[in-house]
């Protein structure tokens, strides 16, 4: 690949700061992480310093698949069975052919590929060599170096790099681009100028900032909402930009890459209406509709900037959602025979200095002041918004369900790493790469080998079924409601859908939230279970028996019991004597004494399980996702 001439103009808008540390990075022998959201430049970023440093690329799409032998390369079985493992048989994965052709290997997704097959590159990264059984050590060319790129706020499929290769490589994060960056990279590439730019940007950028958006849209959406909105008009004969023919336009280009909040109840389409209406007024005169070729505009020459947006997503900017909760938190009587008593805006006021300040008027929440408040003393603001939930103002009793909501699945999501490493390969004779040592053992001498002789391996994985159980006897109370608020937020986002754990509310009763294998809205969970109030005895022996009833009903090899309880019976027998088919339990005891810390370690240990104290809400998240990565997947033969 030849390398750009010295007056080549680069493709890059703005990151010139990155693109400085990046080049400098590989010039000096440095391998790279590109860290950023989608449609921030990661690929484009390392296309155009290979361009101009005349340096070949080979590209590795990440994803749980990608094992050791597709990276690496492996024997051409036919090859071994005519010639033996000669090097000649061996076919270079892509690994291999940039570490031979000393180019850059581009990895993308580098955070969605199991830690099996990242662990082959610690060796490369140290010592620029590696060892392949059989075929020998095989050394990296002067040039190679590996560029992994990857979106840090996607939680779905993805795992944390693991320090080992952390330590080994440099890290460059790109956040969105600035205003002026992202209308230059937009006329680029439409080819459009003037009013509609502005307004696809506009729009695309609100997207980021909506109080109901976990992540909103790249500059891609601003991309295609101007080709479609302008085509659209087009079509239609429109000399003007429409609303209906803007509503159109974003409806397709922006709703499929907006994420709404986990538990927010509404939809992209309604976040776009809402954003319409703020950012083009009902009287506001239509603006005409210009299509010109690109020129500098109303912005002048491209931005050169840093690159940096004025807000990365909420999980990057740290919004006050993702700060970690402490606070006692009341809850509402669950007992379907007793009436359920409201608390009027006097005793809030009463109980709580900065309610004032929260809701100023009937049936009005402040968010901002209760950011503030918040800010001001976490644990008096979670209390205060748990109180609000039960608040006589049926409005701001909504206003506050909501809330919480946000709150503690933010909470649930903020504390979440996923591990890698839960995989490991397995040999079998389904699905994946041939293990050909292990096929040439089996093989009896026929020519073809029979199915049942061929060998292969993959990743293998039992299936599982979870169950969360939490109390809601007398004995949890305060902030141990709180706790189980988040830690069913957290259970749901921890096992996903996949899974869709069975949730339990249990006392002398055993409430079902949400049966095994169905799913419901997170919202209304969150809902359910933030108005808990402790009350009863506690039927620990009845709960489990429960657990294990919810659990019968999956298909699955593992079914597993996450306990949130102080683990002190007061009624229904001794819960060791009703752990039968529960797999294996773990307990996780909320504001532990010495005694309850105690009981709960014996029982996790009568359960084949562990026990995690949860001392504070922001211990929930990572308890949970311990627990759940530890029972995750195991190697099947």
């Amino acid at each position: 690949m030849a390398a750009a001439s010295p007056g080549q103009p680069s493709p890059i808008v703005g990151l010139r700061r990155e693109r400085e540390v990046l080049a400098v990075a590989l010039e000096t022998g440095r391998h790279v992480v590109i860290e950023g959201p989608p449609g921030t430049g990661k690929s484009t970023l390392l296309r155009d310093i290979a361009r101009q440093v005349g340096r070949a690329v080979v590209f590795v799409e990440g994803n749980a698949e990608l094992t050791p032998a597709r990276l690496i390369g492996q024997y051409d079985p036919s090859q071994v069975l005519a010639e033996g493992y000669v090097p000649a048989s061996f076919s270079d994965g892509p690994l291999l052919r940039a570490m031979r052709a000393g180019a850059l290997l581009y990895v993308e997704e580098f955070n969605r590929i199991p830690e099996e097959t990242l662990n082959v590159l610690i060796t490369v990264l140290t010592e620029s060599e590696i060892t392949v059984p059989r075929l020998g050590a095989v050394r990296a060319g002067e040039g190679f170096r590996l560029v992994a790129a990857m979106n840090p706020f996607d939680a779905i499929g993805t795992a944390r790099v693991s320090q080992a290769i952390a330590d080994r490589i440099c890290r460059v994060v790109l956040g969105y681009q600035d205003a002026p960056a992202e209308r230059q990279i937009t006329r680029m590439a439409t080819g459009t100028n003037g009013q509609v730019v502005d307004f696809a940007v506009t729009l695309t950028r609100a997207t980021r900032q909506h109080r109901d958006v976990h992540m909103g849209s790249s500059v891609r959406g601003s991309i295609d909402l101007v080709l479609l909105l302008t085509g659209l008009a087009r079509l239609r004969g429109e000399t003007s930009l429409a609303r209906p023919t803007a509503r159109d336009a974003a409806y397709a280009a922006l709703s499929g890459r907006i994420r709404i909040a986990d538990g927010c109840d509404r939809t992209p389409e309604s976040v776009l209406d809402e954003l319409l209406a703020e950012l083009w007024p009902a009287d506001t005169p239509q603006p005409e509709l210009t299509d010109g070729r690109d020129g500098a505009g109303d912005d002048g020459a491209p931005s050169d900037g840093q690159g940096k947006a004025d807000r990365l997503p909420p999980t990057a900017a740290g919004d006050f959602f993702q700060r970690p909760l402490s606070a006692p938190a009341r809850r509402r009587d669950r007992a379907r025979s007793s009436a359920v008593r409201t608390v009027s805006r006097a005793e809030l006021a009463a109980m709580h200095p900065s309610f004032t300040a929260v809701s100023p008027t009937l049936g009005q929440l402040d968010e901002e002041a209760f950011t503030r408040a918040l800010a001001a003393g976490p644990e008096d603001a979670a209390t205060l918004l748990a109180d609000l939930s039960h608040a006589t103002d049926r409005e701001l009793r909504a206003a506050a369900h909501r809330l919480a909501a946000r709150v503690f699945f933010r909470l649930g999501r903020a504390a979440q790493q996923p591990s890698t490493g839960v995989q490991r390969l397995g040999a079998g004779t389904a699905d994946g790469d041939l293990d050909l040592e292990r096929t040439i053992d089996r093989w009896s001498g026929p020519w073809p080998p029979a199915a049942d002789e061929l060998v292969t391996r993959g990743w293998r994985a039992r299936r599982r079924a979870v169950c969360l159980l939490i109390d809601a006897s007398g004995s949890m109370s305060g902030l141990a409601v709180a706790i189980a608020a988040v830690a069913g937020a957290s259970a749901v986002l921890a096992a996903g859908r996949r899974l869709s754990p069975a949730i339990l509310v249990f006392s002398q009763d055993i409430t079902v939230l949400q049966a095994q294998g169905t799913h419901r809205p997170p919202g209304e969970l969150v809902t359910e279970l933030v108005q808990l109030r402790g009350h009863g005895v506690t039927n620990l022996a009845g709960a489990l028996r429960a657990a294990s009833a919810q659990l019968a009903t999956a298909p699955a090899e593992e079914r597993v019991a996450l306990l949130l309880s102080d683990c002190l019976p007061t009624t229904g027998g001794d819960p060791a004597q009703a752990l039968g088919g529960i797999s294996r339990l773990h307990v996780l005891c909320p504001l532990p004494s010495a005694e309850s810390e105690l009981a709960a370690a014996t029982l996790a240990r009568r359960g084949n399980g562990m026990s995690l104290p949860l001392r504070r809400l922001a211990d929930v998240a990572p308890a949970l996702t311990r627990l759940l990565s530890a029972e995750t997947q195991s190697l099947a033969s």
